[in-house]
């Protein structure tokens, strides 16, 4: 595998900014690694940080490289601060920049796959939001998408007073005071989905018992149910921390529709 720092200008964000990025390479007699790589574009996993992280977490935190290493898929990890994925109500356009500047970037730098069924979206906490705001707004763009200890219902937190780590004027300033009904909010989202046309990207959703998420996790779980999106949903004792994700992206991987590599 190789590992790339790609420090590049964005024009949308109107700013220098970052990603890290995971290319598949072919070796014959490199030691402990069976390293895939097909002949073409490289299916790719956009994989997206949490709230208080940036676009080295994941390689700081676990073993992604090398879970990824037999699969002969690229990973897209880049940086978005605490943006909630969103076009900011006060600060940058960071939706406009994940869902459309930064892939056409990456595939511009990068030898990545444009089709549809070669591309998927995970992320941790406000990455599962990400993740799966990609999914139902974007969904001719991706063929699978998870989210692990996914922020996956907003509009509580929006009302919240108090003290918590998603504090109501930070939000706010990331959303603006209308939220409910709008197209940050997911379960509008998939509300809508129920008449729109077009693609259903696959979904999968995990959250851990003890996470202080888990209740808004089943509260979108419900949601999903009556709608005609595949969801695999998993839980299992655990907390909102590293271990669990640790283990939960080994599961995202298998489970992702990645084509075998020839």
């Amino acid at each position: 595998m190789a590992l790339i720092k790609c420090e590049f200008y964005s024009d949308t964000l109107g700013l220098s900014t970052s990603m890290h990025v995971i290319l598949p390479q072919q070796t014959h007699n490199q030691i402990g690694l069976d390293n895939v790589t097909g002949s073409g574009l490289h299916p790719t996993l956009y994989l997206l940080h949490g709230l208080s992280d940036d676009d080295s977490i994941w390689l700081r935190r676990t073993s992604i490289e090398r879970y990824v290493a037999s699969l002969g898929i690229a990973v897209v990890m880049p940086q978005v601060h605490r943006s909630f994925y969103t076009d900011m109500a006060e600060g940058g356009r960071y939706w406009t920049f994940i869902s459309e500047e930064l892939p056409a970037l990456a595939r511009s730098f990068f030898p990545l796959s444009p089709q549809r069924e070669d591309n998927y979206v995970a992320g941790l906490s406000m990455g599962g939001y990400g993740a799966f705001k990609l999914a139902l707004r974007k969904p001719e763009q991706y063929a699978a998408a998870a989210s692990l200890s996914g922020a996956l219902d907003m509009a509580p937190h929006m009302n919240n007073e108090e003290p918590s780590a998603l504090q109501r004027d930070e939000l706010l300033r990331i959303f603006g005071p209308e939220f409910a009904g709008s197209d940050n909010d997911l379960i509008h989202l998939l509300k809508e989905s129920k008449t729109s046309q077009g693609p259903r990207p696959l979904l999968y959703q995990c959250c851990g018992t003890e996470d202080f998420l888990y209740e808004e996790n089943q509260t979108f779980r419900k949601a999903c149910a009556e709608t005609d999106f595949e969801l695999t949903y998993e839980e299992e004792q655990g907390e909102h921390e590293w271990g669990y994700w640790d283990m939960k992206i080994q599961d995202v991987l298998k489970w992702l529709p990645v084509p075998k590599q020839g």
